[in-house]
């Protein structure tokens, strides 16, 4: 029996079922074993927002949040997160009106091409959720794993602290920044 033939009779991979709340609607999808929840999210439920940058969790684009915390989602297997309550970048919004971080982010012109820019607002949010930072220092460290090609790092450590409330917003106030322009 040629190759061909042998593909066209071969067993269609095994599926599972999964249960997942993303942005705060119930999803019952069926999966094979090695879908990525990231390939779910963007290629299953139409949320695009994630990015996929890297797909080996060196970049953080595709970061989401899963029961409130910050993950990689291209290093997670959608069958590992059955019944979790997930929140991509779309979720984030209330209606029309934005959260806090995304304004932030705007007001501070924390974003440049924008493709790291929903990665860098969930992995934010989870952030501040731990509850680990209290200094701009700490924050700069604990979003280090967000990859910014543009290098709006200085705006998008003024745009957390902003939100997080900590008295002291720019990233190194002896070097000084305009937005727009990525410091030397």
């Amino acid at each position: 029996m040629d190759a061909h033939l042998k593909a066209a009779h071969a067993p269609a991979a095994p599926t599972y079922p999964i249960n997942l709340r993303i942005n705060g609607q119930q999803h019952q999808v069926e999966v094979e074993a090695w879908v990525t929840l990231l390939d779910l999210l963007r290629e299953r439920a139409g949320l695009t927002g994630t990015k996929k940058g890297c797909d080996h969790g060196q970049c953080g684009a595709c970061t989401v949040l899963v029961g409130g915390k910050r993950i990689n989602s291209c290093l997670t297997l959608a069958v590992m997160q059955n019944g979790k309550e997930i929140v991509t970048v779309e979720g984030l919004a209330d209606g029309a009106k934005l959260h806090p971080l995304q304004q932030a982010f705007i007001d501070h012109d924390a974003f440049q091409c924008g493709y790291c820019t929903p990665g860098q607002l969930c992995s934010a949010i989870g952030l501040m959720r731990e509850g680990e930072a209290r200094t701009v220092a700490e924050v700069r460290e604990l979003m280090s794993g967000n990859v910014c090609r543009c290098g709006a790092y200085p705006q998008i450590v003024a745009a957390v602290t902003e939100v997080m409330g900590l008295a002291e917003h720019k990233d190194n106030p002896d070097r000084p920044y305009i937005p727009g322009t990525v410091p030397a």
